[in-house]
């Protein structure tokens, strides 16, 4: 195997025996033939549109969801890879032969197929592993070298975490037949024979608007069907009685969760990037959604062994789980690992017996409260609130502090940066990153509480109108706003948040806590060139850094 496309890959350089994740080569294997046939589909797909001719529904829905398989920590079952291969393969033949019909019929002569479109994938998981080592990412490696190769993983990487957003919007019934086709072709670009450095820069910051674009629509599905957010304490001490803790990010599953459950005696809980869903009033208003329990997903394993009720992952992040829990797991959507039980459906009869057939808590906790649901339109209410208190001098600078959490040393960078930021600046915080420094105690400003946690890895779409709106009100761009951007990341759906930060033009962004494998030295220039991207130092040497601005 060969795979650098998380923050934890061995070394810093690739895991090529097994992933630091825990994806083995047999996953791995069938986890890049996957996205092979989805670079086919992609191109198929491209030229239908060019010719009129959309791709099925099937298609689109298709090529979205292997791209979100994709991301770190979605899938590592080969079996269901295989099914996933299997079905999209049939789709890359329709997606042909619906083109080709379509040329035919325009008076045109289709075009010859690229080699990446030819590959058929083997009939057993054991070729595959073979055969992927003449199509992977090493081979792209050896063919256009570190530099090139890595840029194109940063625009593959970038819709791997787009199509997560989409797949999530998608489920709450909201699509864009545009947005989709964008997928198509910046896949196939992004897969072109002899790219350019400058080429594959033009199509990352693409990339990066389609992001926005994406996370935007699900900001309206969600908002559209669960209310807008709004500040809600929530609990982080446990309840006494049956549990159930849900984990990941699709609030449609919670949701789900939480009509069955109801009046049956069962506490819900939520778990790393599903924390935001507090703020919800259409979710929140169940009573049995009690609290929050742990942290961040890297913690699961010890965490998950202590809680004493069933666990629901419905996305990505999850890890191996310990034979102390691996009986009361479950797996839902996209996400799925060997020998835990899979949901399919919405049917999660199966997680609640399991829950109330573990012990549950036995007593109450003492309290002990956080407060999230600092979404846009909660912030932007009291816009003149924080314009005054800026304008007075009573904040001198806002902090965005966030992104995604892992296990790498280095990570309690992000704590004390949190602790030492000045009493009178301001931290937007968002996605699982937050859990480093959410329960500390930071106070307010004029009634302004000074940390406002903004949602999910999503929800950076959040942050920019906030960014945007203040930038208006005092007549500046967003780089002359007293805002410094200190990002965290693990995977793909942090490089496609960034992509939308540098497509919208905002510079002098700090990214750690370590920089990606697959930007070598080289290319990394390509982007501190164009935009001023920095890697974070110590939270003193930052601090003095931007405040000095």
């Amino acid at each position: 195997m060969y795979c650098y496309q998380c923050e934890q890959t061995k070394d810093g350089l690739a895991c090529t025996v097994r992933g630091v994740c825990g994806k083995d080569e047999t996953t791995a294997a069938m986890q890049d033939m996957l996205m092979v046939v989805a670079e086919g589909l992609a191109h198929w797909g491209r030229l239908a549109y060019e010719v009129g001719q959309a791709p099925s529904k099937e298609a689109q829905a298709g090529l979205i969801d292997a791209l979100f398989t994709a991301v770190t920590n979605v899938s590592f079952d080969p079996e269901r890879l295989a099914i996933q291969v299997a079905d999209l393969s049939e789709l890359r033949n329709q997606t042909r032969a619906l083109y080709e019909k379509a040329a035919v019929n325009a008076g045109l002569k289709p075009l010859p197929a690229p080699a990446i479109c030819e590959v058929m994938p083997a009939d057993s998981i054991e070729k595959i592993v073979s055969q992927v080592a003449e199509v992977g990412i090493e081979a792209r490696v050896a063919k256009l070298g570190d530099v090139l190769a890595g840029l194109v993983e940063t625009c593959v990487y970038g819709l791997k975490g787009t199509a997560a957003y989409a797949h999530h919007a998608a489920r709450l019934g909201s699509e864009d037949a545009g947005l989709n086709a964008k997928f198509f072709e910046l896949l196939d670009r992004s897969m072109a024979p002899n790219p350019t450095a400058d080429d594959l820069l033009g199509i990352a910051l693409e990339v990066g608007a389609l992001n926005l674009k994406v996370m935007e629509l699900l900001d309206s599905a969600n908002t559209g069907v669960y209310g807008h957010p709004v500040p809600t304490k929530v609990r982080v001490t446990p309840v006494k009685g049956k549990a159930i803790v849900v984990s990941g990010h699709d609030l449609r599953d919670l949701a789900d969760l939480l009509e069955q459950t109801e009046g049956m005696g069962i506490n819900i809980y939520t778990h790393g990037e599903m924390l935001p869903a507090h703020g919800y009033p259409e979710l929140n208003k169940y009573k049995h959604l009690v609290g929050n329990y742990g942290g961040a997903w890297q913690l699961q394993v010890r965490e998950f062994s202590l809680f004493p009720g069933a666990v629901l992952m419905t996305t990505n992040c999850i890890q191996d789980p310990s034979p102390v829990y691996k009986g009361r797991i479950f797996t839902t959507g996209m996400v799925a690992f060997p020998g835990v039980q899979h949901v399919a459906g919405r049917d999660f009869s199966a997680v609640i017996k399991a829950a109330q057939e573990a012990d549950g808590f036995a007593t109450d906790a003492p309290e002990q409260f956080i407060t999230v649901g600092f979404g846009h339109n909660a912030v932007l209410g009291v816009a003149d609130v924080v314009i005054d208190a800026v304008k007075a001098g009573a904040i001198k600078h806002f902090f965005l502090v966030g992104g995604c959490d892992g296990a790498r040393a280095g990570r309690n960078y992000y704590t004390k940066l949190a602790e030492q930021i000045p009493d009178d600046c301001v931290i937007l915080t968002l996605a699982c990153g937050k859990f480093r420094f959410n329960k500390l105690e930071f106070g307010d400003i004029g009634g302004i509480p000074r940390l406002l946690d903004m949602g999910q890895c999503n929800d950076a779409y959040s942050a920019i109108r906030v960014a945007v709106a203040l930038s208006e009100a005092f007549g500046c761009s967003v780089n002359e706003l007293p805002l410094s951007m200190i990002l965290s990341w693990y995977e793909q759906k942090a490089v496609a948040i960034l992509l939308t930060l540098l497509h919208l033009g905002i510079k002098d962004i700090r990214l750690g806590p370590s920089l990606p494998a697959f930007i070598k030295p080289a290319a990394l220039q390509v982007l501190v060139d164009a935009f001023d991207i920095k890697p974070i130092t110590t939270p003193e040497q930052d601090i003095a850094t931007v405040l000095a601005k």
